[in-house]
């Protein structure tokens, strides 16, 4: 049994996973962090398995998981400020200008979900066991508009010893999460606020003590 660590932050669950004696590997299109094991595009392998076409999905078996924390810049709540053109770096911008950036975003929304869409489909073909990670929240494009509802939502990270209180979600697919307790206390993290940190791979940013944790308590 392997777990295949999709996308950014997947090395520290990979990590994790080696820890407790398992096999991981962490695959993204980037080595941002120095802990990608097969740099891929995972978008081209999904569409590819997706068509039936040769794929990095050929090597993974129904006896492995896939755990995928899915690019989320498109589906959160923030983007639709973006779309209103009501965040502060386009209110200078003429109605011609947003809504030529309304039509970017929205191809931009239509491809990240047709992918995560068809990743899910494609595990489901293969009886792959598959788990995604997003943010959540009530407006989120994943909570109100896709088929299946989430597994897990976490509504405060910092309980199993994350950074980020932010709520998350999780979608487990061709299995169930366990519900094993963990009893003893969790390390307490320096918190971090959203509003107060750099866009980008540090917003997403998952401390070893929560991975561990959720792994414990949720996947073996």
């Amino acid at each position: 049994m392997t777990f295949h660590c999709f996308f950014e932050q997947s090395g520290t669950f990979k990590n994790e996973f080696k820890k407790l004696g398992y096999n991981a590997i962490d695959y993204d299109i980037q080595d941002e962090f120095g802990e990608t094991d097969r740099i891929i595009d995972l978008f081209e392998q999904i569409e590819r398995a997706y068509n039936n076409e040769p794929s990095v999905f050929n090597s993974i078996r129904d006896t492995d998981t896939i755990i995928a924390f899915f690019p989320c810049i498109r589906f959160e709540n923030q983007i639709e400020l973006h779309f209103r053109g009501t965040c502060f770096s386009l209110k200078k911008w003429t109605d011609e200008q947003k809504l030529e950036y309304d039509l970017k975003l929205h191809r931009e929304l239509s491809n990240l979900y047709e992918l995560v869409t068809k990743l899910a489909i494609v595990c489901l073909r293969r009886g792959i066991k598959l788990i995604i990670e997003n943010p959540y929240s009530t407006t989120h494009y994943l909570t109100k508009y896709w088929a299946i509802p989430a597994s897990i939502i976490d509504k405060d990270r910092t309980k199993r010893g994350d950074y980020f209180k932010k709520p998350t979600q999780y979608w487990f697919i061709n299995c169930k999460p366990k519900q094993n307790m963990i009893l003893e206390a969790y390390v307490e993290q320096e918190n971090k606020r959203i509003l107060y940190t750099n866009p980008g791979a540090e917003r997403s940013l998952i401390s070893s003590e929560y991975a561990n944790r959720f792994i414990r308590e949720f996947i073996i």
